[in-house]
């Protein structure tokens, strides 16, 4: 029972929504203020590169939406440990095949067969609580199953470095 309560906690913090928080931008002077040189700034450490057009977070959000639903099609089958290999790196070495098995089955068998799933949200960013760096979308699913008609499932697939996009955290409300 603590190992399914210690990777649910795994799964939940991973999934959990940031934020957005000040981007710290100075403010532009007015044309009658002149400002003085400033000083060379140290480089700050490179972020991860976020897209510049909302035609690339569109992009990146439906690849990921693609990515999630495959993947949610493999759980879907009951296929658990075959879900843990599909899925990113992160989650890999944070989940073992036995926690993600015993923690899954008993939810998933509780909840029945899936009946209807569709897109609530997607939402891009490049920082997640306790989570590494990166590019991940967090998607949430309205979702009906047999046993429970209204769920919430809420999916975040990240970018690998291989360029294709992975579930790092899998949370049902």
């Amino acid at each position: 029972m603590r190992t399914i309560i210690l990777a649910l906690l795994i799964i939940l913090l991973v999934s959990i929504l940031a934020l957005p928080g000040c981007k710290g931008e100075k403010p532009t002077p007015d044309a009658n203020e002149t400002q003085a040189p400033q000083p060379e700034q140290p480089k700050q450490p490179e972020q991860p590169e976020q897209p510049k057009q909302p035609e690339d977070i569109a992009a990146a959000e439906k690849a990921a939406v693609e990515a999630a639903e495959a993947w949610l099609n493999i759980i879907d089958s009951g296929e658990y440990v075959k879900s843990r290999d599909e899925a990113a790196t992160y989650f890999r070495n944070t989940v073992t095949k036995e926690q993600w098995e015993a923690s899954l089955e008993p939810i998933r068998k509780r909840l029945g067969k899936l009946v209807s799933r569709k897109v609530l949200s997607k939402t891009y960013m490049t920082d997640i609580p306790n989570a590494p760096p990166g590019k991940y979308v967090i998607i949430q699913f309205q979702t009906g199953f047999q046993n429970r008609t209204a769920a919430i499932e809420t999916v975040t697939p990240m970018l690998e470095k291989d360029g294709k996009w992975r579930v790092s955290g899998y949370y049902v409300k």
